[in-house]
């Protein structure tokens, strides 16, 4: 009786997918003599410009309040969120100029 047995075939299929790799692994001969060239890119990585960590030196409490007191205080800061502190530059147009929202109307009522 004839038993099937996976492991050689998939042995010789892996061999078999393997060989067009292989034949392209080596480099074409350089025309005209001239000297090979890297043709890989440069490689830079990620962390080139990393700097660490540094801890600050915290500000004494009573010269940071100081320093909110002359700016005005929580008020100025909280119209920096909303925009009303002056931080738009003057002659910028409104980036919602020209927007509508269209209301839906509202079915007639049936009257009993």
């Amino acid at each position: 009786m004839f038993t099937f047995l996976p492991a050689p075939w998939l042995a010789a299929f892996a061999a078999l997918a393997a060989l067009p790799a292989g034949a392209h692994a080596g480099q074409a001969p350089v025309a005209g003599g001239a000297a090979e060239t890297n043709t890989v890119p440069y490689f830079r990585s990620a962390m080139d410009g990393y700097k660490p960590f540094t801890d600050e030196k915290p500000t004494a409490w009573k010269e940071a309040n100081d320093t909110v007191l002359q700016r005005g205080g929580w008020r100025a800061y909280a119209k920096e969120g909303t925009g009303e502190a002056g931080h738009q530059p003057t002659g910028a147009a409104d980036p919602h100029a020209g927007h509508s929202t269209p209301m839906p109307k509202s079915a007639p009522k049936d009257k009993p």
